[in-house]
């Protein structure tokens, strides 16, 4: 049971004394209280160094330490829906002295991960998870007889995936004695939209309810003995009251308990409620948290969309620090392209799965409203959705992250692929996107698209040639991916009109007689560059920019590695299954069994850190190459 004192001036830190959560389990009310803003302070002032997720974690400082004080953590485990908002859990878990390094090459990850602390039970990046995660956990522990408890913490932007009513729908029929926490900020990303966010919204908070609950009480107390044998038999019925105006009937539909919705920033009130729940062990617990995204960190509190995630910023401010960079982002180029389309082209609709920012639709929701669509985070969806509205004549883009993607392999497959619908898919983030790390890499799209039939895939090497990619994927008629990286293009200029280009078809960059590099997207520049360097070293290599990863240009790519008798490929992609294993096959069917090198990632995860730090790890950027044509010209 929590101690109760008077607030009193800790001029120590008391994070400081914090190296797991029975640390945590020794202190006072107004300890924990003043812990409350050290930890705030922690997260603020090392986001703004490192980036993050700052929103997030900072909404969830209360009900992250109520959880580890009160739940016997890690025996009872935590599943972190996500894992972004999880900064106050590593702080309280061991790895206070390591946080500075969060997000950074070789330190801390921004999400759990298993391999760094005991307290971290999943490796969490996508929504949804959470709920069959821990219903999993909770069935194998009922099954091995193991009473402790399993708690998933979820929020209310990633209720609105299927995948999350799916885990709700099977506890129900389970009847374990899972906990689900409902974080419940009215925020994911963006602002939250759907049903289910208006079904969850605020208008009916617990301090609604009780201020309901106080005027009945009054009114009735006011008709004597009559009034307090009404008010006794609508004190039984409170319960079922509360669920009738709350989302509690969606919940108990499900065969849920549920509690709340409480107050997330109160920790007295979610101490209490949590060990009410603790000592449940008749079902599924639901608890509704009604939280503040960017708690106490006004800017955050005040623009919560745009703290969510957010590179290096002044914290007196609040301000970004300054990019070096001047080159316009490939996200920003696509946002600005579609309107351009759209305004030429009725047809044109765009979708997004709660990421309209994130993907640089905005601007294009803003003009065409009628025409945009924000499912949610529902990204299989997304697809059938889009297939859908291009069965009716329209044609949609959708935008989304490339990692989020790997969701809706089998929409774009059965849905888009097979009926040969034209669908355009703008894969943005494709290949490494940094600190977010391999939850978040889109290094695997290459590979799990070039299997596809009826489907085009098309990779720029600049902003320049996004816009003509876009172009020309409107004008096909049939399913187009177009895979870009996050981050900025090359600072080339824009052409002030459309290109349609040649499906298939690939152009010559460079002309030389003794090597054949096939670098994709990104890549193309950095080749160029090792080129240019091999050149002087008496090395002549062709450069060929392929455009279309599918189909392949057969016949450029035959006759130049024909030609020079070496080939090597470049991607921001895993190498098995990826382009270079397409262009492989491509010079077996053709019997050129030349010596033939492919640059990628290995068959392993890729760790965080700096895109040209990853890049050259993986020996694809323009040393890189050079090394490599070194060797190959040796062989």
């Amino acid at each position: 049971m929590l101690i109760v004192d008077s607030p009193t001036d800790h001029r120590s830190a008391l994070l400081d004394a914090i190296d797991s959560p029975r640390d945590l389990r020794r202190l006072s009310l107004a300890q924990m209280e003043a812990l409350a803003q050290e930890l705030r302070d922690t997260i603020i002032a090392t986001v703004a160094e490192t980036g993050g997720h700052l929103a997030p974690s900072l909404g969830v400082v209360e009900l992250t330490m109520a959880l580890h004080y009160v739940f016997d953590t890690p025996r009872d485990r935590l599943v972190w829906d996500v894992g972004h908002q999880a900064y106050a859990h590593k702080l309280l878990t061991g790895r206070r002295d390591q946080f500075a390094t969060l997000r950074q090459h070789k330190g801390l990850s921004g999400f759990p991960k298993r391999v760094e602390s005991e307290y971290d039970t999943v490796e969490a990046g996508h929504s949804s998870t959470s709920i069959s995660y821990g219903l999993g956990m909770t069935a194998a522990k009922a099954i091995q007889n193991d009473d402790a408890k399993v708690i998933a913490i979820i929020g209310d932007g990633s209720m609105t995936a299927g995948m999350a009513f799916e885990g709700l729908n099977h506890a129900g029929d389970l009847g374990r004695n899972l906990v689900v926490i409902l974080n419940d900020n009215e925020m994911s990303i963006s602002k939250n939209v759907g049903a289910l966010s208006s079904f969850l919204s605020r208008k009916m908070t617990g301090r609604t309810i009780r201020r309901l609950r106080d005027h009945i009480e009054e009114r009735l107390l006011a008709l004597s003995s009559v009034g307090e044998n009404i008010l006794s038999v609508l004190r039984k019925s409170e319960e079922s009251l509360k669920g009738f105006f709350t989302p509690g009937m969606l919940f108990e539909a499900l065969k849920f308990k549920y509690i709340g919705p409480i107050p997330g920033h109160e920790l007295e009130d979610l101490i209490a409620t949590l060990e009410n729940v603790r000592d449940h062990n008749h079902g599924p617990v639901l608890v509704h948290v009604i939280t503040t995204k960017g708690k106490g960190y006004k800017p955050a509190e005040t623009h919560p969309g745009d703290y969510h995630g957010i590179g290096p910023f002044d914290v007196a401010t609040g301000a970004p620090k300054k990019n070096k960079t001047a080159a316009v982002s490939y996200t920003k180029v696509f946002g600005d392209t579609l309107c351009r389309l759209a305004r030429q082209d009725k047809r044109v609709a765009a979708i997004t799965a709660a990421m309209a920012g994130g993907t640089g639709l905005l601007p294009f929701a803003g003009e065409f409203p009628e025409r945009f669509f924000d499912v949610g985070i529902a990204e299989q969806h997304a697809v059938t959705f889009a297939a859908g509205l291009a069965l009716e004549g329209m044609r949609p883009f959708f935008a989304v992250y490339s990692s989020f993607m790997q969701r809706a392999l089998d929409q774009l497959i059965h849905d888009v692929c097979l009926p040969n619908l034209p669908v355009t898919i703008a894969l943005d983030r494709s290949g490494v996107v940094g600190a977010d790390g391999p939850t978040h890499h889109g290094v695997f799209d290459l590979s799990f698209l070039h299997f596809i039939p009826n489907l085009t895939v098309m990779a720029p090497k600049d902003e320049n040639e996004l816009q003509q990619m876009l172009y020309t994927s409107l004008q096909h008629n049939g399913p187009v991916v177009l895979r870009y990286p996050r981050g900025s293009g090359e600072g080339v200029a824009l052409d002030s009109s459309f290109q349609n280009l040649e499906i298939g078809k690939g152009e010559v960059l460079r002309e030389g007689k003794d090597l054949l590099l096939l670098p994709v997207g990104n890549r193309v520049y950095p080749a160029l560059a090792a080129a240019a360097r091999l050149e002087e070293q008496g090395v002549s290599a062709t450069v060929i920019n392929p455009r279309f990863l599918k189909p392949l240009d057969t016949e450029l790519i035959a006759a130049w590695a024909a030609q020079t008798g070496r080939v090597i490929t470049i991607e921001d992609n895993s190498v098995l299954g990826g382009f270079g294993s397409g262009v492989l096959h491509l010079l077996n069917q053709r019997g050129l069994h030349v010596p033939i090198t492919l640059l990628g990632y290995d068959d392993a995860f890729v760790e965080h850190g700096p895109q040209p730090t990853l890049w050259r790890s993986a020996g694809i950027d323009a040393d890189g190459i050079v090394l490599a044509a070194t060797e190959l010209m040796r062989r």
